[in-house]
């Protein structure tokens, strides 16, 4: 069963989603790649507790000093990146070059940046694991499922720095 709960955030409204005690799902309400199933109101489902306590802490200027237990299900090529999301420092930004030749040196064999952009794009837990961190290798702020504006606005409040080099 996946249990939910709508979380209020600064930039709007969160649909947290999770199953056996991990945190599987945080969206942007009709954010791009928004999931597909029925929700089942749990808002008193423990590790939501966890998701709005790092949430709580991040939205203050925070960098949490701890993860809500995750389980972010997709292909493994997906979960890899999606890990190497988690090492990007908070305040700091990769690109997705940057983050494919990390994968080639982790994993072996040829990684293609547009591939981590698919990757990227389909994150399932928005800002714990924090895609908004990639940008592209000239520093642009290209696509983001909750939007560019957020995008812009996660970073401002990160006061993040480009350390985007491919």
């Amino acid at each position: 069963m996946i249990y939910t709960c709508t979380i209020d955030t600064p930039l709007g409204e969160m649909l947290a989603a999770a199953k056996d005690g991990n945190l599987t799902g945080l969206w942007f309400v009709r954010q791009k790649y928004y999931p597909p199933f029925a929700e089942n109101p749990a808002p008193d489902y423990p590790v939501f507790a966890e998701a709005r306590r790092w949430l709580s802490a991040y939205f203050a200027g925070g960098n949490p000093d701890f993860t809500p237990p995750l389980a972010a299900e997709g292909t493994a090529f997906r979960r890899a990146v999606w890990a190497a999301l988690l090492r990007i420092p908070y305040g700091e930004t990769a690109s997705y070059g940057g983050v494919a030749a990390q994968l080639e040196r982790e994993q072996g064999g040829a990684v293609s940046a547009r591939a981590v952009g698919g990757a990227v794009g389909h994150n399932p837990v928005s800002l714990i694991i924090p895609c908004h961190r990639v940008i592209g290798s000239d520093g642009s702020l290209t696509g983001y499922g909750g939007g560019i504006e957020r995008k812009k606005a996660l970073l401002a409040l990160e006061k993040a720095h480009s350390s985007a080099k491919d």
